[in-house]
Order: structure tokens, then C-alpha cells, then sequence
């Protein structure tokens, strides 16, 4: 079984890789208080409140970012997810999550992994075995409980899509064999690689071609119908082919805003809103929201992510968005760091430009600068800077806000949004009576471009 090598990944495609888990994760929490719950109307903004079957803290992912977490971490490793040794790896966290105390496991599932802890085999044979023996001693077998989880497929096979379909399947037949829910998690794919690759939606339809063709006329009916109805007229969600539908629904037919920064609206916000349209759509809000957030965030990156979801969403076992964020960037980078060392290294190299910080001309209160070895007395610092760096904020009990400005070729679309959402997190900050620092480890460029928009 040879493995293609993946493309050259430049910033841009680093920022949207990262986006796939850690859009899946903050498309979860914010679903998670709605699940099964009265359908929110239109004029009802979900928010990330706790609760739901949990019952969940404030920001808090449930089993559908956990378990795609289980295969992450096989992924982050580098690992060829079509090989033995990868999916009994997957398998065997799959039964570790549920041990651990898992939350609000789906039936299909728990029975499953259930059923293969009694049975011979490796981890990967037995759990395959035991969907096998559900499937056959069950009528509806086609939940959505593999398609919630399969967007960190795409990143391990970024460079070969009908490796990347095989992927898919085996990940999917471990406790989901339903031909249904092989194909959604295909075409899902298919969207997700297109999306990271190359900044589009088209790659969903494309993925048709990766289907076996007597199913091909099916599922792009499907996906016209989707086209045509809101994401709330897919009620019957916890079958695959609505979830898909519901999903697909609320990322078409959510209007891209059009850039107009003095007004505040940026194209990236297309992902809030087709979030929050997923989540009205109502029963399985959490599912729904999950699968549309791993394509969302595919397309518009870590950084069209907005930073209070960022700040809040964590969860099982003990992950934040920084952790998430590695993950992804790991398993699309073949398990590789870069040649700093990110993104494992807790801390990374500051250059030339540590060791200084001068107050903003038109508010003293806020201080431009980067760190250097003495701490600056401020109650709160704003960093520039990817995931990792730094490891602590300067000075205990301060508030710390990381935000990702994607650099160097290709890195520079998604900045109008960024810089916006970093000077709303200083005036926050201001507006609390917190002095702020504001730095960019890699130097002032990024940092006076907040401080700009700040003084607007």
C-alpha cells in the first residue's frame, strides 16, 4: 500500500488545515445546548451556554469532536489510515474514550464497541466484526455517528483523493459500515480537501466521481436538494443522509458577506453564520454543527474562526484550541513539525525584535511590544502569534488572548478579519480597565496593523 507524498502546504493552507478540527469542535459546543431541544427561530442566536446531555460546561465539545479526537491522534502521528496498524491504533482509543467515561455516546456506537470487547481479533478486527453483526441484526444502521468524525481523515491524505476515499470508508466501517454513511463520509472528505487545498466549496460535488457509479445519481439529488431547502427541512438528522443534507444546506444557502471593514462585515463571517443556521435546524444540533464546522473551517481557516469560540471551546480529555489546532497541523504535515520546531514546541524563537514596548500614541493604556526576559505589569497581553508561542502569559493572573495572523506567501487573505477581531479584543479589554499589552513574537509588523485598527 504506497502513500502519495502531500503537496507543499504554504501559510494559507496551514491556516485552513488547522481550521478542520478545531471547526468541527466549536460547531459541536455551540450545538451541544440545543440537542434535541425546541428548534432556535431565526431570530434566536445560539450561543455556547453549557448544558445540553451532558450536561456540558460553557464551550465544552461532546462525542463527536472526542471521538474524532481518538483519530487524530493516530493521524498526528503520520500515520497511512488505511493500514492495519493505524485503525487498531483508532480502534483501541475509541474503546480507551469509552472507558474514560465518554459522553452522550450514540446507541449504534456504544453497542458496537460494546460488542467488539467480547470479541477475538485485533482492535480494528473486532470492531469491524461487531458493526458487521449490528448491521445485520438491525433495520436503520446509517446514523451519522462516523460522518461527525471524519474531517482529520482528509489531512492525512491531502495528496491523494482515492486514498483519501479508502481512508474515509475504513475509518467510517469501524462501527459504521452502512453504504450510506461510506458515501457521506466520501463526498464530506471530498469537500474538506478541496476546501484546505484550494479555498472552495466545490470539492462536495467533485467527490461524486469518487462513489461507486451506480450511487453517484443519488447522491448528487441529494445534494440538489439540499441546495434547494433550508437546513430545518432535514429533520430526521441522525441519519447520515440528512445530517449530510443539513449541513450542506446551511453552508450554501448562508450568504457570503460582502468586505466592507468600516461596517464590520467581513466574508469570513460566512462561518458563524452557517454555523448558527446549522444549529437552528434543530434535533442532532451538535452533529449537524460539528460536520458543517469541519468543512467551514476547511474553507475559511483557523483564522475565520471567531476568537470568542476560540477562547472558549475545549473539552475531552483536557484539549484547548491550541491543542486542537496541533493536531490538525500535525497529521496535515505527515507528523512533521516545521523548521522552528511548530507546532509542538511549547515555546518558539522570538528573533532580533524581543525586549521592547512603547504605548499606543492615542492610548497609554495599551503597549506595543514583544516579550522579552522581565514581565510587563499589564492585566492583559494580546499575542500575535501561532499556537504555542508563548507557552505562559507575562505575569500571573493575566488574561492571555492568542491570535493566529497567518504569515509569509499565500497567508494574507483572512487578515482584514483577524486584525478586526484582535482590536475588538483590546477594546474589550480597555473597555474592562485592564492595560494591555499588545506583541507579535515575529516582529511589529502585525502588531501595529492591530494598533492601527484599534485607533480606529
Amino acid at each position: 500500500m504506497n502513500r502519495t507524498p502531500g503537496p507543499r502546504l504554504d501559510a494559507q493552507t496551514i491556516d485552513r488545515a488547522a481550521g478542520v478540527l478545531l471547526g468541527a469542535a466549536v460547531g459541536d459546543a455551540l450545538g451541544v445546548p440545543y440537542e434535541f431541544r425546541a428548534t432556535l427561530r431565526e431570530d434566536q442566536q445560539p450561543g455556547m451556554i453549557g448544558g445540553g446531555l451532558g450536561p456540558y460546561e460553557p464551550g465544552e465539545y461532546s462525542d463527536d469532536t472526542q471521538m474524532q479526537v481518538c483519530v487524530a491522534r493516530v493521524a498526528a502521528t503520520g500515520a497511512d489510515l488505511r493500514r492495519p496498524d493505524a485503525l487498531d491504533a483508532i480502534a483501541a482509543g475509541f474503546q480507551g474514550w469509552l472507558s474514560e467515561g465518554a459522553s452522550d455516546v450514540g446507541n449504534q456506537t456504544r453497542t458496537v464497541l460494546g460488542t467488539a470487547g467480547r470479541l477475538p481479533g485485533s482492535p480494528a478486527e473486532a470492531l469491524r466484526e461487531a458493526a458487521r453483526r449490528y448491521a445485520a441484526g438491525h433495520r436503520l444502521t446509517a446514523g451519522n455517528g462516523s460522518l461527525m468524525r471524519t474531517g482529520i481523515v482528509v489531512l492525512a491524505h491531502l495528496g491523494d483523493p482515492a486514498a483519501m476515499a479508502e481512508a474515509a470508508t475504513a475509518v467510517s466501517a469501524l462501527t459504521h459500515p452502512d453504504p450510506d454513511c461510506a458515501d457521506a463520509c466520501v463526498l464530506w472528505c471530498s469537500g474538506i480537501r478541496t476546501a484546505v487545498l484550494h479555498g472552495t466549496f466545490d470539492g462536495v460535488h467533485d467527490g461524486l466521481e469518487l462513489l461507486p457509479p451506480e450511487r453517484r445519481q443519488t447522491w448528487a439529488e441529494r445534494l440538489d436538494e439540499a441546495q434547494t431547502h433550508p437546513p430545518h427541512h432535514f429533520t430526521n438528522n441522525g441519519w447520515v443522509v440528512h445530517a449530510l443534507q443539513a449541513a450542506w444546506s446551511a453552508i450554501t444557502r448562508t450568504t457570503v458577506p460582502q468586505l466592507n471593514p468600516t461596517q464590520g462585515h467581513f466574508p469570513a463571517q460566512h462561518l458563524r453564520h452557517a454555523l448558527e443556521a446549522a444549529v437552528r435546524a434543530g434535533t442532532d444540533t451538535d452533529t449537524v454543527a460539528a460536520i458543517t464546522g469541519a468543512l467551514l473551517g476547511a474553507h475559511w481557516g483557523c483564522s475565520g474562526i471567531p476568537l470568542d469560540w476560540q477562547q472558549a471551546v475545549h473539552g475531552w480529555p483536557g484539549l484547548t484550541a491550541p491543542d486542537l489546532v496541533r493536531l490538525a497541523v500535525l497529521t496535515a504535515r505527515s507528523g512533521n513539525d516545521d523548521n522552528t520546531g511548530w507546532p509542538s514546541a511549547p515555546r518558539l524563537p522570538t528573533g532580533s525584535h524581543a525586549g521592547f514596548a512603547v504605548p499606543h500614541p492615542h492610548d497609554p493604556g495599551v503597549l506595543l511590544g514583544a516579550p522579552g526576559t522581565e514581565p510587563v505589569p499589564v492585566g492583559a497581553v494580546v499575542s500575535l502569534c501561532r499556537p504555542g508561542t508563548p507557552a505562559d502569559p507575562p505575569g500571573a493572573g493575566v488574561e492571555h488572548i492568542r491570535v493566529w495572523l497567518p504569515g509569509g506567501p499565500g497567508g494574507d487573505a483572512g487578515h482584514p478579519y483577524v486584525l478586526d477581531q484582535a482590536a475588538r479584543q483590546v477594546l474589550r479589554l480597555r473597555r474592562e480597565g485592564k492595560p494591555v499589552l499588545l506583541h507579535s513574537a515575529a516582529g511589529p509588523t502585525g502588531a501595529s496593523a492591530v494598533a492601527a485598527v484599534y485607533g480606529i
